[in-house]
């Protein structure tokens, strides 16, 4: 959802607000069935979240204390990149040693607080090995969930947060609420082939379409 959602509407305000409700609006529709999602997740996913609750602050401050127009080209090129790693083919047998998981967790929490996108790191760490479907989704939801607790309690207690922030995060909650009862009955209906190629194809449209914003 972020790395949809910040390049875009990034576009049309600051950087720092598109990251502040793009992480409250990850809050708010993680909270919907997290205690399933939890349960059904790896151990890892709490050692991954821990540690990008840690430094998701420090990637928050980093975005803010850089020039707007900055922000939004390392924004689109984190969608990019994204892009590119849902491509990467799976390693069967692959299993991640204490060095791959923390570097995941400290990479996930610093993109949370800088680009409100969690994902990249996240995303190859799971779907390239083989696990079920259901144990990554869930444990990736684990992690996106604990940085959004991280990021917007942070953007809180640094009052980068405002009132329209959150506002704009209800505002889009309804929807992005709708897309994820539909989404989620549609889990496990396609195959990974299918799965890679209609994610690649969307990310690759928002990267773009960032891209070409910023050369406008």
């Amino acid at each position: 959802m972020a790395i949809l959602l910040v390049p875009l509407i990034g576009l049309v305000i600051p950087p720092g607000e598109a990251v502040v409700v793009s992480n409250m609006l990850g809050l708010l529709i993680g909270l919907v069935g997290a205690r399933k999602v939890w349960n059904a997740g790896e151990k890892s996913a709490g050692v991954i979240g821990g540690l990008a609750m840690l430094l998701t602050p420090v990637g928050l401050l980093a975005l803010f204390a850089t020039p707007p127009e900055v922000a939004r080209v390392l924004i689109a090129a984190v969608a990019i990149g994204a892009f590119l790693l849902v491509l990467l083919p799976a390693k069967p047998g692959h299993a991640p040693g204490k060095l791959e998981t923390g570097f995941t967790g400290a990479a996930a929490g610093l993109l949370t607080g800088f680009a409100g996108m969690p994902g990249p790191p996240v995303v190859p760490y799971y779907l390239r090995r083989p696990i079920p479907r259901e144990v990554a989704r869930a444990s990736m939801l684990t992690v996106f969930l604990l940085t959004s607790i991280a990021s917007t309690a942070a953007a809180l207690a640094l009052k980068l947060a405002s009132w329209r922030d959150a506002l704009f995060a209800l505002v889009l909650f309804v929807p992005v609420l709708i897309g994820n009862h539909f989404g989620t009955r549609a889990f496990g209906k396609v195959s990974d082939a299918a799965w890679r190629g209609f994610v690649g194809f969307l990310l690759a449209v928002s990267g773009l379409m960032a891209v070409a914003r910023l050369l406008t």
